[in-house]
């Protein structure tokens, strides 16, 4: 009796739902030699395009944080002023650079993200790329009749690979954007003449590990997550496919509008929290936040996030698949 016939005779002895998930039984140690090769080829390739998208999510980080560091820095500044200090984004410009210069009226605390940021974009384009595998695996994906190849990812699937990009992510995103914000509004938290408290990002982190232990540094990670999570569900399903690079430049910039607009009040409660001196909680941030304005006190800032979210998220989108055509090229 031949292991085919095993096969058949196995497959109809049971439900046609459950034959369609059961294995192929080889018919011969050649055959059986093949398979664990095709399937090691799959696992090697799957590896390799998780490793690419690893690299080109860093470049296009970095890419985006030359392009829009300064318009964070003016969100972070308004989110976390008193009242009064700031009377619009421009205020803030034109404050910071009388105060500091122009680099660092503009640049303020950009070492946090420019080191971050190449891991944490890798990381989340490395989850975005694992997590379309995830949502592939447990679904049964259509069969275009035109190619004879499986269609594209649904939104809905899209997004979810999307969230699932955020929770790796956040392990990085959480203590950097926590040196960053804290050395984006150390200078005006700082007197005239007075010497900083923090000397840069380091010394940022050596303190709050002093002061709090690791729960210090990884202050805000839950509000953190709970802005990427659909951030990135926006953002990834605003942007996936083919497309030329005029095409994915103009798709990052509305992937960055349609993060932001959903999760920008999550935001505001975050750069707080993560600011806050003592040890403040969530919901006490967010009722000294409502108690500020009521719902619009949630908002500040809002225009330069979204000034900031299209040529910084179109340069992160232009920046990644320039990667992805240089290593093409490369590595074919």
């Amino acid at each position: 009796m031949t292991s085919d016939s095993i096969d058949s005779k196995l497959r109809s002895a049971v439900p046609s739902p459950v034959a369609d998930k059961l294995p192929h039984i080889p018919d011969s140690k050649d055959e059986l030699k093949s398979e664990i090769q095709q399937e090691a080829k799959a696992a090697a390739s799957s590896g390799l395009s998780q490793l690419r998208s690893f690299a080109a999510g860093g470049f296009g980080g970095v890419c985006a944080v030359v392009v829009g560091h300064p318009f964070d820095l003016v969100k972070v500044r308004l989110q976390t002023a008193e009242r009064g200090v700031y009377n619009s984004a421009i205020d803030v410009v034109r404050k910071s650079v009388a105060r500091d210069g122009l680099r660092r009226g503009l640049y303020a605390g950009v070492s946090a993200p420019l080191v971050g940021v190449t891991p944490m974009f890798a990381v989340s384009f490395w989850g975005y790329d694992l997590g379309k595998q995830i949502v592939t695996s447990l679904s049964t994906p259509e069969i275009s009749p035109a190619t004879g190849r499986p269609t594209q990812l649904s939104i809905a699937q899209t997004s979810a690979a999307g969230f699932f990009s955020a929770i790796p992510m956040t392990a990085i995103t959480a203590p950097f954007e926590r040196v960053k914000v804290i050395l984006q509004v150390q200078d005006q938290k700082t007197k005239p003449g007075e010497k900083p408290k923090y000397n840069g990002g380091l010394d940022v982190v050596r303190q709050l590990y002093r002061e709090g232990g690791v729960r210090s540094v990884f202050r805000g990670s839950a509000a953190t997550l709970a802005r990427d999570g659909p951030g990135s569900a926006a953002y990834f399903a605003a942007y996936d496919g083919e497309l030329s690079l005029l095409a994915v430049t103009a798709a990052g910039g509305a992937a960055g509008v349609a993060m932001w607009i959903p999760v920008f009040p999550v935001d505001t409660v975050k750069s707080r929290l993560q600011t806050a001196e003592g040890n403040p909680t969530l919901k006490g941030v967010i009722r000294e936040v409502y108690g500020r304005g009521g719902v619009k006190a949630f908002f500040p800032g809002f225009g330069p996030a979204l000034a900031r979210a299209v040529p910084a998220n179109a340069a992160t989108f232009l920046g990644v698949e320039l990667a992805h055509q240089a290593m093409n090229k490369v590595f074919g």
